[in-house]
């Protein structure tokens, strides 16, 4: 089934320009499929430009390979910067794919629970807005990805397979042949033979602009000490990923547009989750002009908006909730003190000398007598860290029935640990403040009301 655009849009009118001019401010918005060549680009391709009659144009990569395009090698459009703008207002089908790109093993039944849809509702959605089912929109990413460490990566062919989901060398060169009509050792320019580090070196690109400093100044003052490293320019952090350890480094590159990301992880299965996070927390798939907008139209004055806002993210769900508890109607930095005794006491007792951040089972254990807090809400971050433990795939909103845990909780938690990108804290004090100096509407920012969060945060 053939996806591409209708040529009788207006859309589709601005990317026959877009294609034309190269505009980069397109670019991995749309790709442009050559019915000649068989072969799909990003729109800043630099090969000679196909005539119109010649191409089609998709809105995702895997729409283009599913009409039985290959990918370009010269432009590879597995390394275009990340949009989920087409999806428009249909957040069901936004919020699935976020969850296969985050856990890309998942089960569509699984899925389908966690949506709250059926299976056979989800397999039509997808039909409908993406042009395939949920399993070939899967194996469609973990091909591109397998093309990217290929592209990027001394990891050998076995290793790329087992990164990307693939189990087998023999199953990725069998699903390459059938949809790239390449081998693996193709892609690489180099034949020589390759030796595996320990270390991997990944370039995650990101939509211009992309306000690194803003992102770095707010993780730097939630810092935590001996877990996450900020420096003028690069951001790292240790952690765990369904109990494997790891840890990255991420350095802007801001000529190239992007971040040049070193990845240490032990166990390689988890390596495009564990990359599809790391995109998450530096927000890298936003466009932030739509955003800009947006804030625009709810009353924020131009002349304050931070451009190339982010929504810098934290690791996990549980580590959100554990800020958001400790950050109860007190300072930040006095939330912060607290976070960094709980998580250096309990490291130490552990004996680790590299720190990570504490499992739910080792805070609910702990005796958190040293904080200097009100003990009701030590006793409300162990009964949370037990619920987590005893319930690890709950959703954020159950936590309310933990006493001690409410509304902002909750909100704070799937904002950061989430990325939810409409949630809007306006009973948060600094953001009260905020809002009396300007005439705001917030419903107007919908669904992008956590980056108007941020822009009244930025503001006091």
């Amino acid at each position: 089934m053939s996806h591409s655009l209708s040529s009788d849009t207006e859309q589709f009118q601005a990317f026959q320009k877009a294609r034309m001019s190269r505009d980069k401010r397109f670019d991995g918005k749309f790709f442009v499929a050559v019915k000649t060549t068989k072969i799909f680009c990003r729109n800043t391709c630099t090969v000679k430009l196909p005539k119109e009659e010649n191409v089609d144009y998709y809105l995702i990569a895997a729409q283009a390979m599913e009409s039985g395009y290959r990918p370009c090698l010269r432009c590879r459009p597995e390394s275009a910067p990340g949009s989920f703008a087409w999806l428009g207002t249909e957040t069901t089908v936004s919020r699935a794919l976020r969850l296969l790109h985050g856990e890309p093993e998942q089960s569509i039944e699984h899925l389908s629970e966690r949506l709250g849809v059926s299976d056979r509702y989800l397999r039509k959605l997808f039909q409908q807005h993406v042009g395939m089912s949920p399993k070939q929109y899967q194996l469609a990413q973990r091909l591109l990805f397998a093309k990217s460490l290929l592209h990027q990566t001394s990891l050998s062919i076995e290793n790329v397979a087992i990164s990307s989901g693939f189990n087998s060398s023999r199953r990725l060169q069998d699903n390459f042949l059938k949809h790239f009509n390449l081998q693996p050792n193709k892609i690489r320019t180099n034949q020589v033979a390759r030796e595996v580090t320990h270390t991997l070196n990944i370039f995650l690109p990101y939509r211009a602009p992309y306000n690194f400093d803003y992102v770095r100044n707010f993780l730097k003052v939630r810092q935590i000490e001996g877990i996450e490293e900020i420096t003028e320019n690069a951001y790292g952090r240790r952690f765990t990923w369904q109990g494997v350890k790891g840890e990255f480094c991420a350095t802007v590159n801001i000529e190239q547009q992007g971040f040049d990301v070193a990845i240490k992880l032990d166990d390689l299965s988890f390596l495009y989750q564990v990359i599809q996070n790391i995109k998450r927390v530096l927000d890298l798939d936003l466009d932030s002009t739509s955003i800009t907008e947006q804030l625009k139209t709810s009353g924020v004055d131009e002349d304050s908006i931070v451009q190339g806002i982010r929504l810098p993210g934290v690791w996990s769900l549980f580590e959100a909730g554990c800020r958001a508890i400790l950050g109860q109607q007190i300072s930040i930095k006095a939330a912060i003190t607290h976070l960094n005794e709980v998580v250096r006491r309990i490291n130490i007792a552990k004996g680790r000398e590299e720190f990570v951040f504490p499992s739910p089972e080792e805070i609910a254990s702990f005796d958190l007598s040293f904080l200097k807090m009100p003990n009701r809400r030590k006793e409300t971050l162990k009964a949370f860290a037990q619920y987590v433990a005893d319930n690890p795939n709950a959703d954020a909103e159950d936590w309310l029935s933990i006493k001690g845990v409410g509304p902002w909780t909750v909100a704070y938690a799937k904002m950061r640990g989430n990325s939810d990108p409409d949630i809007w804290l306006g009973s948060d004090l600094v953001i009260k403040k905020a809002m009396a100096l300007q005439n705001i509407n917030p419903d107007n920012s919908k669904p992008w009301r956590s980056y108007l969060t941020f822009q009244m945060w930025s503001t006091m």
